[in-house]
């Protein structure tokens, strides 16, 4: 039977390792814990999958205005680092950064600094950071600033950056944003300091395998790696302590199953999703047809209710309300392909895939402080957790025996 105190127990011990972001010790150890907590739970060994990801370490950052007072900022993953002496150069506030508000201000742009505004990741309408970025550097930015929404903390995330040139980006205060408002006498001149170095990086998926009848499989993921501010405790330990609880309670059942049960804990999920990309690429055409569903946890707590961002992939709806009627967690659809956690590679390989996420459109929920240090175990609770798994659970469970004419069904899109 599914404990909340286990499941918070294994939370904890997530969170214990610390933000996890990848390359780190911190991530390292995270990825060492859970192939000893995946192997207890399902009672096989973890298939080990190392890949290459275009690594990035991060060092000090800073905005220096006019007075000469040096205000924190946080470097975004993957930022180019400024020059030596620092790259001075105005700012332009772009409001929320959303394409209509670049149009507005597209004469104005090049040669600035774009200051953009955090959003709430989990809502419709929500235009992504690496979105922002990316228009900034269209238009002829020279750097980029996202200003987070806890007060006096700074903010995280990915600069989206590939292997191009990109532009130094950072994450502040909105209390600095404020200080970097245009006036009467025009736009305010910054220094922005930022050290980081491009490198090549190793880093490893976690697969457990527990066989059912049939090489048909249902994938249950969740994603290890985080952010350095806070423990990314909802963003994503909520998700991994969630997924051990299933695969514990479904593993003694798991030879009068139908179909096998893959758990997948992937790696440099931060990195634009490059760990499941990896691992799908390097599966057999045959092996991705084998797969009938992607069940992508990933920040399950914090919020007051549950929603399945279902890609696209209408004909899993009616499925996945029945596992939510049967389970008694009621659960929220979403239907838009929104590639902001690892189903969204499932659901472009053609595999029907969703998210179930907390607090999707709660302006109010606790999921608002992701990417920022107050991402602690604190802003989830044992109950959130427990529900999370419950409705879980019950989708996975059918998923493993549900008849193929049904299964079928879940492609319409």
């Amino acid at each position: 039977m599914l404990d909340a105190s286990e499941i918070w127990a294994s939370l904890e011990a997530i969170c214990d390792t610390g933000g996890r972001q990848t390359g780190t010790a911190s991530e390292q150890q995270a990825t060492a814990l859970l192939a000893r907590l995946g192997e207890e739970a399902t009672g096989v060994q973890p298939l080990r999958e190392e890949f290459p990801y275009d690594g990035w370490d991060g060092g000090d950052a800073s905005v220096t205005i006019d007075s000469g007072e040096r205000l924190p900022a946080n470097p975004l993953l993957r930022s180019v680092a400024t020059p030596a002496a620092g790259l001075e150069a105005e700012v332009i506030d772009v409001g929320r950064g959303t394409p209509d508000e670049f149009l507005a201000h597209r004469d104005e742009i090049a040669g600035r600094i774009v200051l953009v505004r955090h959003e709430l990741m989990f809502a419709a309408g929500t235009v992504h950071r690496r979105m922002k970025y990316n228009a900034a550097v269209a238009h002829g930015a020279v750097g980029f600033l996202i200003a987070g929404p806890a007060s006096a903390k700074l903010v995280a995330g990915s600069s989206g950056r590939g292997s191009e040139a990109g532009i130094p980006a950072a994450g502040i205060s909105p209390e600095t944003a404020a200080r970097l408002a245009r006036t009467s006498a025009g736009y305010v001149r910054i220094r922005l300091e930022i050290d980081g170095a491009d490198r090549q990086g190793t880093a490893t998926n976690l697969i457990f395998d527990l066989n059912g009848q049939t090489p048909q499989q249902v994938v249950l993921s969740a994603h290890i790696d985080g952010h350095g501010l806070g423990e990314s405790a909802l963003d994503n330990a909520s998700g991994l302590a969630v997924a051990l609880a299933v695969a514990r309670e479904l593993r003694p059942e798991m030879t009068a199953r139908k179909r096998k049960l893959r758990l997948a804990f992937f790696n440099a999920e931060e990195w634009a999703l490059t760990g499941s990309e990896i691992h799908l690429q390097r599966l057999s055409e045959k092996a991705r047809s084998d797969m009938l569903l992607n069940v992508n946890l990933d920040t399950v707590a914090g919020g007051n209710r549950l929603t399945a961002l279902t890609s696209g992939y209408r004909g899993i709806e009616p499925f996945l309300l029945e596992s939510s009627e049967a389970a008694g967690v009621p659960l929220g659809l979403y239907r838009p392909l929104q590639v902001n956690s690892d189903h969204g590679n499932f659901a472009q390989a053609g595999i029907p895939a969703f998210r179930l996420v907390s607090g999707f459109n709660d302006h109010m929920a606790n999921t608002r402080h992701l990417l920022t240090p107050l991402d602690r175990r604190d802003l989830a609770t044992p109950e959130e957790l427990l529900l999370a798994a419950r409705l879980t659970l019950e989708i996975v469970r059918r998923a493993l025996d549900v008849s193929d004419e049904d299964a079928a069904t879940w492609r319409r899109a």
